[in-house]
């Protein structure tokens, strides 16, 4: 893998997003071991939407308007219940030091939030095409695929280990958690505005 896909992958994998700020949330509020199966949740649905670029389906998607559409607002609808689920500090979404559900909701609550998204798919399919060359196969997008996968979980699994040595620190101050519950509400509301404004 060439030294500018890796970082572009990396910058494309930082950038606070769904996935992130899901990982966060979770971290704070049950701990290390659920911000990882969060992790795990948002990583599986990365494969995945890979897996439908690589064979094709993006272009169904991008062709289809009506498709888009209701995936789109789908996504929109979920993101703004994460929003108020989170503000008014409601079950999973919690970020107080609370049991966040099991490890199968925490996963699959990550696996359909960018599950959501139907802009994964035709990203993959922009994105990856620019590092093969004509000859390059499907072997090397498959590996391309596989290392920005990779790089998915590892980055998430560092926001979760960042937000895990921060948390006792942050849940002992409530001016903080109130705070950080907006920030979070907000986040979720801003992601589902900026879906709602996407185009296939």
């Amino acid at each position: 893998m060439s030294p500018e896909f890796l970082l572009t992958a990396f910058i494309v994998c930082v950038s606070p997003g769904i996935g992130v700020v899901y990982t966060l949330s979770m971290t704070l509020g049950g701990g290390l071991r659920a911000g990882m199966l969060a992790a795990v949740g948002c990583t599986l649905v990365t494969a995945l939407h890979l897996a439908v670029a690589m064979a094709g389906l993006a272009a169904v998607l991008h062709a289809s308007a009506v498709l888009f559409q209701t995936v789109k607002f789908a996504g929109v609808a979920f993101l703004l219940w994460m929003a108020w689920a989170t503000l008014k500090g409601q079950g999973g979404m919690d970020i107080r030091a609370a049991e966040p559900g099991s490890a199968a909701r925490i996963v699959w609550r990550g696996i359909l939030l960018n599950l959501l998204n139907p802009k994964l798919p035709l990203f993959f399919v922009a994105f990856l095409p620019q590092f093969v060359p004509a000859d390059g196969g499907a072997r090397l997008l498959v590996e391309l695929g596989l290392g920005f996968t990779a790089m998915t979980f590892v980055t998430f699994a560092a926001y979760a280990l960042a937000a895990g040595f921060a948390r006792q620190a942050i849940l002992g101050n409530a001016r903080v958690m109130t705070w950080l519950r907006r920030a979070f509400a907000a986040s979720f509301a801003a992601l589902g505005a900026r879906l709602a404004m996407e185009r296939a």
